[in-house]
């Protein structure tokens, strides 16, 4: 049954500026809905701003893998590692991590890949979408090299990643192996033995994309409230009425919830709790000659690149130790060397990265347990809405989550795609 709208008086007040915030915005303000949104920094200046920017199907999969957990229990005292786990004595970070292991079996694994995928189905169209309303996406499609120091790991990459594909996306038949796997991308070092390509992989400039986005909400009439931090919320009518803010109460018809790692605690203010932890990832930029024409993916060390405005982004790690946003120099260390192996000896010893890197940037991708983000109506609260716990696919699941959620809130009928991404599987998980 077709449920009535939910927004109520006033707008629709979206908490959080990073790239899903935005499209949520974006196409309600396409819809014609009054839409403020309130941001405690600066448009696109979270987990948004120093991602490595990828608009992707081929690495659009859950964290919780089979053999993850494994690969992390080897990481402990080991700072350098691409998966770093610091154990914290946190009740609630130790039952996020049980739940995380319950949810990296393979049938939890393809489960989540099979939901994501179906989210995914209408990614490009959108960006397309974006660029023909005059929205400067940056999007270009150059590819994905994904390279590897070893054939077997390269053929046992290839052919996960073209089982899961099933035929959604080109995935290429097989390995170019030797001394022409590096020649895929002149940027690769003669280390690497093996190599493939993924045709038609995206990239952006995540910060110029939130920076246009939010010139065309600002086009739309979009009230933009920067340097505001939510606090929490004023019940009134049956729902809430209006959202407390450090600048004052701005009042509402509805509320998304898009604010990252910040989500919870406004979540908590109205009974949901939500098991959200900070995923860290590091990145920097440095001028590299030559440079990557694609995305690249090195395999045993996951570590990634990325062409982004004239530079290489170079991004990697995953951090779990605790919500939190400080920057490790080890970590940023340990990207660098990781890069080594596949782009070449591009600095001689880490004392010299301080003066060729700019932009080192560490921040806090949300992760829920099973990977998956919730985007979905907050139980008990017929007009606020959540989106968020999109990890490491917040720039490639931002317009889709944001059409989809758009719709959500016009109609207040559930798109089919978002099913899998309700808070109701997160309890089911807890009792299971």
């Amino acid at each position: 049954m077709t449920r009535a709208p939910v927004v109520g008086a006033g707008p629709v007040v979206v908490v959080g500026g990073g790239v899903v915030g935005l499209c949520t915005a974006y196409y309600l303000a396409a819809a014609g809905i009054p839409v403020e949104i309130v941001e405690r920094r600066g448009l696109g200046s979270g987990a948004s701003r120093g991602n490595a920017g990828w608009v992707c199907l081929s690495h659009s999969t859950p964290v919780p893998a089979p053999g993850v957990v494994r690969y992390a229990l080897r990481s402990l005292g080991r700072p350098d590692s691409p998966l770093y786990l610091r154990p914290l004595p946190d009740p609630a970070f130790v039952r996020w991590l049980w739940r995380f292991w319950r949810s990296s079996t393979p049938a939890a694994f393809r489960s989540g890949y099979a939901a994501i995928a179906e989210l995914n189905r209408d990614t490009f169209g959108l960006f397309d979408g974006l660029r023909e309303a005059g929205v400067d996406t940056t999007l270009t499609r150059p590819g994905m090299v994904h390279a590897f120091l070893s054939e077997a790991e390269a053929s046992h990459h290839l052919a996960i990643q073209r089982e899961m594909a099933d035929g959604h996306y080109p995935m290429p038949v097989d390995v170019t192996t030797g001394p022409e796997a590096h020649l895929l991308d002149e940027a690769l070092s003669p280390r690497v033995r093996a190599a493939y390509l993924v045709e038609g992989e995206g990239v952006v400039d995540p910060e110029a994309f939130a920076r246009a986005l939010g010139e065309a909400l600002a086009a739309q009439g979009v009230k933009v409230h920067e340097n505001a931090e939510a606090t929490g919320f004023r019940s009134g009518g049956g729902g809430v009425a209006a959202l407390r803010t450090t600048q004052g109460e701005i009042p509402c018809g509805a509320v998304v919830i898009a604010a990252g790692m910040r989500s919870p605690g406004l979540l908590r203010s109205l009974g949901q709790s939500l098991p959200l932890q900070a995923g860290k990832g590091y990145s920097f930029s440095v001028d590299l000659d030559p440079a990557p024409r694609h995305t690249l993916y090195f395999g045993e060390r996951r570590a990634v690149a990325s062409p982004i405005g004239g530079t290489t982004r170079i991004g990697g790690t995953m951090e779990l130790s605790g919500n939190n946003n400080r920057l490790d120099w080890r970590r940023v260390v340990a990207v660098a060397l990781a890069s080594r192996h596949y782009l070449g000896r591009w600095f001689d010893d880490p004392d010299d990265l301080v003066g060729l890197i700019r932009d080192p940037w560490v921040g806090g991708r949300p992760f829920l347990p099973d990977g998956l983000p919730v985007i979905d109506r907050v139980p008990g609260h017929d007009n606020v809405f959540a989106a968020t716990g999109h990890g490491m696919l917040g720039v490639t699941l931002g317009p889709v989550t944001g059409h989809r959620l758009a719709e959500y809130v016009r109609t207040g009928d559930r798109p089919e795609a978002l099913a899998p991404f309700r808070f109701e599987r997160l309890r089911r998980q807890v009792r299971s």
